[in-house]
């Protein structure tokens, strides 16, 4: 048998595994689902998350010798601050209504029968993610709520920290009456099992890939099963003419420079002309003092010369650090033409007191957020209410943006009857 068959055989293994184990999670009560995450929370916070520090220190180094990217290492360090912050996730998805079994909207039918949708599991998902170990507790602790099994897929540069992340992970399924299996740890980062998983249709019902492009056109390339994409966050914040340009000011320097390295940084601020000569040095200025390079267009550079002149790619670009594109244009039109051409339909946002423009924007903008007067980071699964995220959707079937504990549901028909027949006998 060759290698590809030897890749297959340990796919059919893992992905079986999980989906015997995706029966139990289905039926779990939300009371183990819950004392599985909350023990997580506490080992993170002990013993255990010592040791995950440990192992993320010696990935740091062998990923600071390869050559790592500065914004993917950023992505792949945790800290005491970063544990804590997942334990704390752990603990808000612990604290959400279990969606598993919900009924909604009961409506009764002429023929005397009543319908309704129950929330129910998807059953196995893949998650196919780079660099973001914190993704592998995100992950799980929404799957294993909303009663799935999930398959976790890091990159080998986080493999060690990955490692230790998941055997709290497995500790606490097991002291909760869980099975380990629902959430199997892919222990090898070779591409070709990774596809040999994507080929599994009938064990695994969704794909989640988190990455890079390459990553994405990969997973998207060799899957046999849906796959939900998270491409590019090319996002813009759009300073209108009738905009409070400290508001303006503070919105876009945040969006910016907050964290420039994740998918909700703003990688282009849009500014109508009617208000550039005043707002853009304004916004260099401050910019500048985060040492953002910036580059333009032809009409930035008439107003800030200081400011280097946009390639053509410039405007397509997700930099993920310190630099960003500045646009002048005429008007609200132009801006959304701007946008449609430019944007990534992951978020985009306006500055405006003018009510009509800020809900025409958020009727016309086709994006998975669009925000009026707040920083394009909102966009987060934490932020918005949703105690944590697998990631954010740029596509909208089935879901679009952050993806939590309701889009790793799907809704089936029930019907309740009193022994209702369909037409008369023949």
């Amino acid at each position: 048998m060759s290698e590809v068959a030897t890749h297959d055989e340990r796919a059919a293994v893992l992905a079986r595994r999980a989906k015997d184990a995706s029966a139990l999670m289905a039926a779990a009560t939300t009371a183990a689902k819950d004392r599985a995450l909350l023990l997580a929370a506490d080992e993170l916070l002990g013993e255990r998350g010592r040791r995950v520090l440990a192992e993320n220190q010696a990935d740091l180094d062998l990923a600071r010798g390869g050559g790592l990217a500065a914004p993917l290492l950023d992505r792949l360090r945790l800290d005491e601050a970063r544990l804590a912050d997942l334990a704390r996730t752990l603990r808000e998805v612990a604290a959400l209504p279990d969606p598993v079994g919900r009924i909604d909207a009961l409506t009764p039918r002429p023929s005397g029968i009543q319908v309704g949708r129950m929330q129910v599991p998807l059953g196995v998902v893949l998650i196919v993610y780079e660099s973001r170990p914190n993704v592998t507790l995100d992950a799980a602790a929404l799957c294993l709520k909303a009663g799935n099994a999930v398959l976790l897929r890091g990159g080998k540069e986080a493999l060690a920290t990955n490692r230790a992340l998941a055997a709290i992970l497995h500790h606490a399924l097991n002291e909760a009456g869980l099975p380990a299996d629902a959430a199997p740890f892919v222990d090898d980062p070779d591409r070709e099992l990774l596809y040999a998983l994507l080929r599994r249709s009938g064990d695994i019902d969704l794909a989640i890939p988190r990455g890079g492009t390459a990553l994405i056109d990969a997973v998207n390339q060799h899957a046999r099963v849906p796959v939900i994409q998270h491409y590019q966050g090319i996002c813009h914040v759009y300073v209108h003419a009738h905009a409070d340009l400290a508001m303006a000011t503070r919105v876009a320097v945040n969006a910016k420079v907050q964290r420039p390295g994740v998918c909700n940084a703003t990688e282009c601020v849009v500014v109508d002309q009617a208000v550039a000569p005043v707002f853009l040095p304004r916004l260099v200025e401050e910019l500048g003092k985060h040492r953002v390079s910036l580059v333009g267009c032809d009409q930035t550079r008439a107003i800030v010369p200081q400011v280097a002149p946009a390639g053509p790619a410039d405007f397509d670009t997700e930099f993920l650090s310190l630099t960003c594109a500045l646009k002048v244009v005429d008007g609200m039109d132009e801006a959304l033409a701007f946008l449609r051409a430019h944007g990534s339909r992951h978020t985009e946002a306006i500055v405006t007191n003018d009510y009509a423009a800020a809900m025409r924007f958020l009727r016309e903008v086709d994006a998975s957020c669009v925000l009026v007067n707040a920083s394009t980071r909102f966009n987060d699964g934490g932020e918005l209410g949703l105690g944590a995220e697998l990631g954010i959707s740029t596509t909208k079937l089935h879901a679009y943006g952050p993806m939590g504990l309701e889009e790793l549901c799907a809704r089936k028909f029930i019907v309740l009857g009193h022994g209702e027949t369909r037409g008369s006998p023949p």
